[in-house]
């Protein structure tokens, strides 16, 4: 039977060598969990950091030395940027998926994944229980026991942060009263860094009130005190996928990746979210979304050119329902795979070029080509010309189409004893 809650603390007497698999991010909560872990269940602790974008050779070394210097037996990373990916982000691109028509899932999107990566590599290191260090206001906590529970109901979770209560401080002095290496950030802010993304949570985003200081941010820091001149680039799409950046074909990771490095220093997508968390709160959190922003802006205008006005409204009422699942972690729910059968669909024809310009704080989408563009293959030019159809029929068409309201005042006035024509 699983077991969500802490069980007790063993004695020495019952101490195993069968090792606890903590999912590190190397934040401050799962740092400090190594050693708390291993001092309070008598049992190694192995780390697995599942490699979703933002992690490159320099950081993946330090998670490594810091885990290891922690007490951590072992250390795993997983590369698992393609198959974020493949499972979750071109689904989100072909939705045009955003929380509060602001906010593109940066980060929560690939707990899924990450719990699904984690379950399989503990079962293949034989260790049937699991920590994590999500915390009980948050939504990471459901994420990733919806999932575990979901692939793996064998495994027993450890949340030490959540059961216990842990504030950031006390963790802080923890690791300081034993001098152990500290995440660079410390207690002030929670960082989380995706291929999608980065947020930030600090004491500014407890309230609606404020923003948080400059150089809390991370990829687009000083984006406006040290300004760059504009720049223009060109995306392309093959059937909703971003396949090359100006001219050169990349590989999905490649292209946002490269493509974050161009935004960022102009501080586009970055904002401050407030909206509903899972568990019925609500919640706020510093973002920066450079390459999700752009790609998101620019596969929307490619979708205007290609597909019908009904297309649209139908994709964008079931886009949305989506990002809801996915954001609480409802990943594996099988109406998922239905809606992702019908945004596959929808892609047939989603391919062109987006032609964008970058600057200070803004993105601003030029223009877009497509071989299958609606407005190419019409002969008529909208306000200047008739096309397929003549004058009479756009007054034939504009009485049909008045006929409904008109039907409705007249019975308005009909009730009220009024004659109409």
């Amino acid at each position: 039977m699983q077991q969500t809650h802490e069980p007790n603390v063993p004695s020495s007497g019952q101490a195993t060598s069968e090792p606890i698999v903590l999912a590190y991010s190397g934040g401050l909560d799962t740092s400090f969990l190594v050693p708390w872990v291993a001092q309070n269940y008598q049992r190694p602790v192995i780390t697995v950091t599942v490699d979703t974008g933002g992690i490159d050779a320099a950081a993946a070394r330090a998670l490594r030395e810091r885990a290891l210097a922690l007490g951590a037996i072992e250390h795993h990373q997983i590369d698992a940027r393609a198959d974020y990916f493949e499972q979750v982000l071109r689904f989100l691109i072909m939705g045009n998926v955003r929380r509060g028509a602001l906010y593109p899932l940066c980060v929560g999107a690939e707990r899924v994944m990450q719990a699904q990566t984690i379950a399989r590599t503990a079962r293949r290191l034989g260790s049937s229980t699991i920590a994590h260090g999500c915390t009980a206001a948050g939504n990471d906590q459901v994420r990733f026991e919806v999932a575990l529970r979901t692939l793996a109901p064998e495994l027993q979770i450890l949340a030490p942060v959540r059961d216990r209560a842990f504030k950031r401080s006390e963790e802080l002095e923890y690791l300081q009263q034993r001098s152990l290496p500290v995440p660079p950030t410390g207690a002030a802010y929670s960082i989380n860094r995706g291929l999608w993304g980065v947020t930030i949570g600090g004491q500014e985003t407890l309230t609606s009130s404020g923003s948080i200081p400059e150089a809390a941010w991370v990829l687009s820091r000083e984006a406006f005190t040290q300004p760059r001149a504009s720049e223009r680039h060109t995306l392309s799409f093959e059937r909703g996928r971003p396949s090359a950046l100006d001219g050169v074909e990349l590989a999905a990771v490649e292209l946002i990746e490269r493509l974050e490095a161009l935004a960022a220093p102009f501080g586009i997508g970055r904002g401050i979210h407030l909206g509903d968390t899972i568990i019925g709160t609500k919640g706020r959190v510093a973002f920066e979304a450079p390459a999700a922003e752009v790609l998101l802006s620019a596969h929307r205008e490619l979708e205007k050119l290609v597909l019908t006005a009904r297309q649209q409204r139908i994709k964008e009422s079931v886009a949305a329902p989506y990002g809801d699942l996915v954001h609480e972690g409802q990943l594996l729910d099988p109406v998922c795979r239905d809606i992702e059968a019908l945004l596959v669909s929808s892609q047939e024809r989603v391919s062109g070029d987006v032609h964008v310009a970058l600057r200070p704080g803004s993105l601003f989408v030029e223009g877009v080509d497509s071989p299958y563009s609606l407005m190419s293959a019409s002969r008529g030019v909208y306000g200047e010309a008739a096309g397929e159809w003549s004058a009479i029929d756009a007054l034939g068409f504009s009485k049909i189409v008045s006929l409904p309201g008109m039907f409705y005042q007249r019975a308005g006035h009909a009730a009220k004893g009024n004659v109409q024509p």
